[in-house]
């Protein structure tokens, strides 16, 4: 019988998005999750080939979780501006629950070596990216949202502004405020209309 796995996938990127919430990503090494994680080198070796496949796979398997609920609140009503209060709620919701993922994907793909990513690994964040816009855009369209000035107003009501006010509130090292689902809900339906 085989010996049951100590070190698996999921407990190594466990600890390298802890790391990269508390020290960023140049913190997130191979030999720093080794020592997170009390697992030796070899066992992150055998999942990743290298620093460069890790901070990847951290990314990718951040960005995925958050983009599927997103693109599920984007979704699920049939009403667009329920959709796009829901969508901007979710990005505060999200957040809020899972604090060390936010703080990792604040500083944004390049910082994980984006250019450096495997085909694979890029081919995942362009497929990923392409829906989550897709749904965003379907989103527009059902609202009427034509031009380049309307996409932009979505776009800020749907995207930027959540994210802002998340950032501020990360950035000083400070708890979201427990109105903040409502205050960003509040501005997308201001701006949806």
């Amino acid at each position: 019988m085989p010996r049951p796995v100590r070190f698996d996938t999921s407990l190594l990127l466990d600890a390298a998005v802890s790391l990269a919430a508390t020290v960023g990503p140049l913190g997130v090494t191979m030999s720093a999750v080794a020592k997170e994680t009390g697992a030796p080198s070899g066992s992150v070796y055998h999942r990743f080939p290298n620093r460069t496949a890790l901070l990847a796979e951290v990314w990718l398997r951040t960005v995925e979780r958050f983009q599927e609920g997103y693109r599920t609140a984007l979704t699920t009503d049939n009403d667009p501006r329920r959709a796009g209060r829901a969508a901007a709620r979710h990005i505060v919701a999200w957040c809020r629950a899972h604090p060390d993922e936010a703080t990792l994907l604040l500083y944004g793909a390049g910082q994980f070596g984006r250019a450096d990513w495997s085909e694979e690994h890029a081919a995942r964040a362009t497929e990923g990216n392409r829906r989550t816009l897709g749904a965003v855009t379907a989103l527009a369209e059902a609202l009427g949202a034509t031009g380049p000035q309307a996409a932009e107003r979505v776009t800020l009501a749907l995207v930027d502004l959540p994210l802002s006010l998340v950032r501020r509130h990360f950035q000083a090292h400070e708890p979201l405020p427990p109105h903040a689902e409502d205050l960003a809900e509040e501005c997308a339906a201001a701006l949806l209309g």
